[in-house]
């Protein structure tokens, strides 16, 4: 009598699968520019972190006997024409660079994503009305409508931090409402729709949170836009006000010291610099790991 029996594959130890965020992670950490853009940006963080723990003068200690010094090993980066520590300052203003730039960018991120998401979600005139105040803004040259902007209420750091907010709002909300016109035909929205599941929970639980992933590296790149942005206004005399040691105005009141002591503007132009290096190296790497197309 022939006995049956079913062919069963061996018993092979099921991997765990990796999700979406696992495999960007990987991905990211392959870039070696991407980890030098995340170490600067880190570095610069706890810098504004531990700025006031570390600096080895207060930002407007002022020495009139050693004004405009060369770097030295009594001050490292130099003294500016009151004779402060040119170092204390760049570290003091890094903690008003980065609070800028981080906090303008999630104003822009809630305000774009949020009309960018009603604007794709119910079409038809809000659509209309969205988009054309997004095309508006956007018809204007950025800097120059944050001029305007601060121009009205006034020059001030916090003004400074609202015009860039407001100008990176088309920016956020054009990209999450193409986002949401693709992921709105999708099967499993449909299917929630027929089951009778709330506008609201639909736009929270399954829209916003698959839209993240552009809008992280929008995010990214725009806080070191948002930085520069800062320190033009600053440089303009519409940001960071004296004393305050914002980068940009730091330029600004340096300027005049170009030739006999170049280090007054080197330094705070040297720190704007790789600041922006490390959030676009940050955010190159980011839209590598995080973009489908650029999977091998």
């Amino acid at each position: 009598m022939t006995q049956l029996t079913t062919n069963q594959p061996p018993d092979i130890p099921e991997e765990k699968a990796a999700g979406p965020w696992r495999e960007a992670w990987t991905g990211f950490k392959k870039s070696k520019a991407a980890l030098a853009g995340a170490f600067i940006v880190l570095f610069f963080v706890a810098l504004a972190l531990v700025g006031p723990l570390i600096a080895p003068e207060g930002i407007n200690d002022q020495n009139v006997t050693e004004r405009l010094m060369a770097p030295s090993a009594a001050h490292w980066f130099g003294t500016d024409d009151f004779g402060r520590d040119i170092l204390s300052r760049v570290i003091h203003g890094a903690r008003i660079s980065l609070t800028v730039g981080f906090f303008s960018v999630i104003g822009s991120v809630i305000v774009g994503s949020a009309l960018g998401i009603i604007a794709g979600y119910y079409g038809r005139w809000i659509d209309t009305v969205i988009s054309r105040l997004f095309d508006i803004m956007l018809a204007f040259p950025s800097i120059l409508l944050a001029i305007a902007i601060v121009s009205v209420l006034g020059p001030s750091l916090r003004n400074a931090l609202i015009a860039i907010a407001v100008i990176n709002v088309p920016n956020f909300g054009r990209l999450i409402r193409s986002k949401v016109l693709s992921i709105k035909q999708d099967e499993y929205i449909t299917a929630a729709k027929g089951i009778g599941m709330k506008d609201g929970r639909i736009l929270f639980s399954h829209i916003l949170p698959n839209s993240m992933a552009p809008v992280i590296v929008q995010g990214t790149l725009a806080v070191a836009t948002a930085i520069l942005e800062a320190a033009a206004l600053g440089f303009l005399g519409l940001g960071a006000q004296a004393p305050d040691p914002e980068w940009g105005k730091m330029l600004a009141d340096a300027r005049n010291y170009l030739r006999d002591a170049p280090w007054t503007m080197i330094f705070p132009g040297l720190a704007i610099m790789l600041t922006v290096l490390g959030f676009n190296l940050m955010g190159d790497g980011l839209r590598d790991a995080l973009d489908p197309r650029m999977k091998s």
